[in-house]
């Protein structure tokens, strides 16, 4: 591809990702060229669907203050002398605060893209088998990830009223645009890749790296490690919102255990098979 600016001509050939081997092997420089074409996808992408966002601010920021006011609403009705405002601080504030907005609401959107972009990167050292395998699992990382997005969505009212609960009598909580906005962020991106967790879990079965008797010896391991990451990375300190994301990854790790265990003994009949009927050689 390439264009002619004043009589000489551009070449975007270094835009393009580097030739498929049959084998899935690469050199270095390889690798290096096509994790920068699939940056440059997820970017443009994101990019451009958070300017079609950015047409649609206000509507957004109603969903994103959604969670706010029923928690706010459930804090006043027990304790209706409760002061509490979401308020802008500075002249900038608005205006930076439409730009975080759209730029999530792109991050969000356009997660079926550079969600894609990261499998086509990975996709190179499979076999074309193993392809076809992981593309109908790798497909579910989307639904997944949005249904991290969603439930942390769902809960955060009920997480930010224990919160708020807390407001002393006599006293008016301000809470900071930016700052109410970097919470409902933090919560959903943390929620979403955590639900990515069988996804990844999958395709390094699926590579080889480990296998499912490896995974039932560490299930109690990962257990308890679900309960401490929901602990340390949800950004409220209230139970509820701990046990929200470490029972669904518990329930998702085994899920992604039983599908490793399907796929080893797939893999185990197809071995059985070769060995007992292999491919005669022809002469030459």
């Amino acid at each position: 591809m390439a264009l002619t600016l004043r009589g000489r001509r551009v070449s975007f050939d270094w835009l393009k990702p580097p030739p498929a081997t049959p084998d899935g092997t690469m050199s270095i420089w390889d690798h290096l060229r096509e994790l920068r074409y699939r940056l440059i996808i997820a970017v443009v992408a994101v990019t451009i669907i958070s300017i079609v966002c950015a047409f649609f601010f206000q509507r957004l920021y109603g969903l994103i203050a959604y969670p706010y006011n029923e928690a706010a609403d459930m804090v006043l009705a027990d304790r209706p002398e409760a002061n509490i405002e979401l308020v802008n601080s500075g002249i900038a504030a608005p205006f930076l605060l439409a730009l975080k907005i759209s730029a999530f609401a792109g991050l969000i959107f356009s997660a079926p893209i550079w969600l894609y972009q990261l499998w086509a990167f990975i996709a190179p050292a499979l076999l074309a088998k193993e392809k076809k395998a992981a593309m109908a699992f790798i497909a579910s990382s989307t639904p997944l990830f949005l249904g991290g997005v969603g439930l942390a969505y769902l809960l955060m009212p009920k997480a930010m009223a224990v919160m708020l609960a807390f407001t002393v009598d006599g006293t008016t909580n301000l809470i900071d645009g930016n700052d109410y906005l970097s919470f409902i962020m933090q919560m959903m991106v943390v929620f979403g890749v955590a639900f990515l967790l069988p996804v990844v879990v999958v395709a390094l079965n699926i590579m080889g790296v480990v296998k499912a008797t490896q995974l039932a010896q560490a299930r109690t391991f990962v257990i308890f490690g679900s309960f401490v990451v929901g602990a340390l990375a949800t950004p409220s300190t209230d139970p509820f919102s701990m046990l929200a994301l470490a029972i669904p990854l518990t329930v998702l790790y085994i899920i992604a255990e039983a599908v490793c265990h399907a796929n080893d003994k797939r893999r185990g009949r197809r071995s059985v098979t070769a060995e007992r009927d292999p491919v005669p050689e022809i002469a030459a």
